[in-house]
């Protein structure tokens, strides 16, 4: 099975207000409630792939309520930690310009992240575990580089898709798949970019310092994975950007569906692809229509072997 994780999931409300003005009445003209939360969209893309998979986090209120539902109505497997106080809502404002406001979400306790521990030490290595999104209140900062740990001990492939400079912790536990951007990659080694061939030692770094697989992406122009074998890049396609949100989270779910079910590591960089451009060039996440329909768009050039 695969293990979905997101520790602070929300309510994705997205309004739609053209000529906003701020201080006065406005109305919505369109506005859609989602299930939001990284994990939680890598378990929604992994079904449309038809890769089952299993949600994990802390959940509570009325929030919690209507996310496990739709999450039910989508076909997916929740085994969420229930807490007090309600899970957050995130406003997504379409004006003129796009705000967003994140709600602040429950406070975890001790007891929650004792039954969150129970859980994950229960995966075993016929099992995948992915580790993405913030933290919510109460959650020590390290949480992913403890669960890192435990993934590693346990022998369970695990992904993390962090951006912080935990990650560098998280590296001597052989992540499966870490997904800086190109921005964060930057940020990580505290230099700047000038050229696409000056981010590619970075790349390759984080595989010597541990990961297995490291997809760094880069907008519009697509991305490149690095591994033990080599860097393969994979080039932007061509479309109308609706939705950015969640496209990263349908490059990891396509990644894993093709790894976990023992494919090679670029046929599943080249399905992740398709999986990120499909929602990015839709209103919600990808369906398995749209994923199918850019998968045969998608070409990968090798850069290097070793």
């Amino acid at each position: 099975m695969i293990y979905a994780l997101t520790l602070n999931p929300a309510i994705d409300y997205v309004i739609n207000v053209p000529g906003f003005e701020e201080g006065k009445l406005n109305k919505t003209k369109k506005e859609y409630k989602f299930p939001g939360g990284k994990g939680i969209n890598v378990s929604r893309v992994l079904a449309q792939l038809g890769v089952q998979s299993q949600n994990l986090g802390f959940i509570g209120g009325f929030t919690g309520k209507f996310i496990e539902e739709q999450l039910i109505n989508h076909g997916l497997q929740n085994n969420f930690v229930h807490v007090s106080g309600d899970t957050r809502i995130n406003i997504k404002l379409k004006g003129e310009e796009e705000t967003e406001i994140n709600g602040l979400g429950p406070s975890i306790k001790q007891e929650d992240l004792d039954d969150l521990n129970v859980q994950i030490s229960s995966l075993t290595p016929e099992d995948w575990l992915i580790l993405s999104g913030s933290l919510p209140m109460g959650v020590p900062k390290d949480i992913y580089v403890t669960l890192s740990k435990m993934a590693h001990e346990q022998q369970v492939p695990f992904v993390v898709d962090i951006s912080d400079d935990s990650l560098f912790d998280v590296l001597k536990y052989r992540p499966s798949l870490i997904k800086p951007n190109e921005h964060e990659l930057a940020d990580l080694y505290n230099v700047e970019f000038k050229t696409f061939e000056e981010m590619l030692p970075y790349g390759e770094k984080l595989v010597q310092q541990g990961a297995r697989n490291v997809i760094i992406s880069m907008g519009a122009n697509g991305a490149v994975l690095f591994n033990e074998t080599g860097i393969y890049r994979a080039k932007g396609l061509t479309g109308t950007l609706v939705n950015s949100v969640g496209s990263g989270d349908s490059v990891v779910a396509g990644f894993v569906s093709q790894l976990s079910q023992g494919k090679d590591a670029v046929t599943a960089f080249k399905t992740g692809i398709a999986c990120g451009s499909a929602t990015a060039f839709s209103a919600d996440l990808a369906t398995s229509e749209e994923i199918n329909q850019q998968l045969s768009r998608v070409e990968i050039d090798v850069l290097k072997e070793y």
